[in-house]
């Protein structure tokens, strides 16, 4: 045994995920959905986030304004859930011989759990959930529990021409999972939650060995109950899995403090058609020639199924305080950010939201009366009549900083002589924690107003300093135009936030909402508005993606992206590592 083995931890085993406490056919926790009220408000339900409870008398009526929807003669009756479920088409043979490979109670064909390891999130496939159904599912799923049983499954698989399609937390919105209608092969659908162990800490060294189905907040608790953090929080990270950040090259909101997951990940394992792909040691870099790594990142599970890794880990901080700034142009936001970049004192959480999504968090507040009422008319009073900033013009940053107490100091008094620069007025801590808090409580949202008509999805890019603000604006309008050809009832629902920042640019999140009315088909008018955004932006020059990936929502777009060359040498290495096909499904 080495020096670094003697003082590794090895923690206790982290909680198995519950899926009995997840939606089937929406975003999040079953117990956690927004409720029209009989007075017409909304109210989210359960106790998990700070939204929880609260009666919110203004989001109906302020979305009713914004797309000209009338909510209740909108109302659409929810089908019958489920839909109809395919049945398996695993033959007893081939089952027989899966369940030798694992636990006895490993392997499922239950309709339900197949159903929802057939399918992410993007707003189709929980549209067809609710509706018409998905036609082709897994036909079996099975939960290894060891790298071992990953690599028997693999030959498994080789042997009996099946499909192995891994399944972290399904959080995907790029049409991952879908299984194609024509695929006649068995589908094994290999949920990796039950490999979910840290296996051990390295508190000198600050690096940890984690299990690739460990789920975000259960890994997030377990590090913290020896003090470090990894610090990868995306906005799915209550539900994906380290395995699928890693599979989808993901970023997280406290990226400026401890990086995307390329920043992070020091060695990763996975099996392929040719076995398991690891080396050792594990030192801070090295240069190998190439590096199989840098290919697993962002392979979206078609090169093998990500076993474990060895991340970077940070002490947990010693102080963690939020901000808000108020800004009374985007424009003056997006130029605090770029010298705020400038300076290297960058909180470890920096988003700025556009007026649109400004105006949705004002809603998103319960109804005051007496004192809390005066205080609110007296807050608006100052900042619209004192300060001159217009309603509908007027955006927000909201902040959080991390780390030790002059780190914090330094950054906060970074951010409040910028913000000043640009006319910047802070809403305090509060303002700010409940409007990081937000995007927890917010995803929900989505899965409510389609009960009316509408659907919703959102969308990323990153971009240039340079081409920021014309890409916003360009995909804006190019939206607004598309939408009128449509001929869709109302108006769209368009806004966008800046999230990410780097030397070079920013990374931005858009928001499309459309109320289809009584089109005949709904989801394709949808996706005619979605191909044409991610039209627009590669046109105003942004990337095909910053952190959900490509899957195969997007790649069609990927000859824009890439030359004929990138794309040969990246089927290449398709062809080299699963000659047979083994990994992830293809749609023909």
């Amino acid at each position: 045994m080495n020096h670094a083995d003697t003082k590794r931890i090895v923690p206790n085993a982290l909680p198995v995920e519950d899926d009995e406490q997840l939606a089937h056919d929406a975003w999040g926790y079953r117990d956690t959905t927004f409720k029209l009220l009989d007075n017409g408000s909304v109210s989210l339900s359960g106790k998990r986030y700070a939204l929880s409870g609260l009666e919110l008398p203004s989001l109906l009526p302020w979305v009713s304004d914004v797309m000209s929807v009338n909510f209740r003669a909108s109302e659409i009756p929810r089908k019958p859930f489920p839909p109809a479920i395919p049945e398996s088409r695993a033959s007893d043979e081939f089952l027989e011989t899966l369940r030798k490979i694992v636990a006895s109670d490993a392997t499922t064909l239950d309709a339900l759990v197949r159903l929802r390891h057939g399918h992410g999130h993007t707003v189709e496939e929980i549209y067809a959930v609710r509706n018409q159904g998905i036609a082709r599912i897994p036909d079996v799923v099975v939960y290894p529990q060891s790298t071992s049983e990953v690599e028997q499954l693999v030959a498994f698989a080789a042997q009996h021409n099946a499909i192995l399609v891994a399944f972290g937390g399904g959080t995907n919105v790029i049409d991952a999972l879908r299984c194609s209608d024509t695929e006649t092969r068995t589908i094994v659908s290999v949920d990796m939650r039950r490999m979910n162990r840290i296996l051990w800490i390295d508190p000198e060294n600050q690096t940890a060995c984690i299990e690739a189905g460990a789920v975000g907040r259960h890994l997030a608790t377990g590090l913290a109950e020896h003090g470090f953090t990894m610090g990868h929080e995306p906005d799915s990270y209550e539900f994906s899995t380290l395995g699928g950040w890693i599979a989808t090259h993901a970023s997280g909101m406290k990226k400026n403090r401890y990086g995307n997951i390329e920043d992070l990940l020091l060695d990763v394992q996975i099996v392929t058609s040719h076995g398991l792909v690891s080396r050792t040691p594990i030192v801070p870099r090295e240069a190998i020639g190439a590096d199989p790594r840098r290919w697993i990142m962002g392979s979206e599970g078609r090169f093998g199924i990500i076993t474990q890794a060895v991340v970077k880990l940070r002490p947990l901080p010693q102080t963690e305080q939020h901000d808000a700034i108020i800004f009374k142009r985007f424009e003056d936001g997006v130029n605090f950010l770029y010298d705020l970049t400038r300076t290297g004192k960058i909180p470890a959480s920096v988003r700025l939201v556009d007026n649109m999504q400004f105006q949705l968090s004002q809603t998103l507040k319960p109804g005051a009366e007496g004192t809390a009422a005066m205080k609110r008319k007296l807050e608006k009073w100052l900042i619209t009549k004192v300060k001159g900033f217009d309603p509908n013009q007027m955006v927000a940053c909201t902040l959080l900083f991390e780390g030790n107490r002059d780190e914090v100091a330094s950054q906060q008094a970074t951010v409040k002589r910028l913000a000043s620069q640009y006319g910047g007025v802070h809403a305090g801590a509060e303002n700010g924690a409940k409007g990081y808090q937000l995007t927890f409580g917010i995803a929900y949202i989505r899965d409510f107003v389609m009960s009316f008509g509408i659907l919703a999805e959102s969308f990323e890019t990153s971009v240039s300093w340079t081409d920021v603000r014309s890409l916003i604006t360009n995909v804006k309008q190019r939206l607004l135009d598309e939408f009128a050809k449509l001929g869709l009832p109302g108006r769209p629902f368009i806004t966008a936030r800046i999230t990410q920042l780097y030397d070079s640019g920013v990374a931005v999140y858009f928001y499309l909402g459309v109320h289809h009315g009584t089109t005949e088909h709904p989801i394709e008018a949808y996706a005619v508005l979605e191909t044409a955004a991610r039209d627009e932006i590669l046109k105003s020059g942004g990337s095909l993606s910053h952190h959900h990936g490509v899957g195969k929502l997007r790649r069609d777009f990927l000859p824009r992206v890439l030359s004929p060359a990138a794309l040969a040498w990246s089927n290449g290495i398709k062809q080299a590592v699963d000659p047979q096909h083994l990994f992830g499904v293809i749609d023909t």
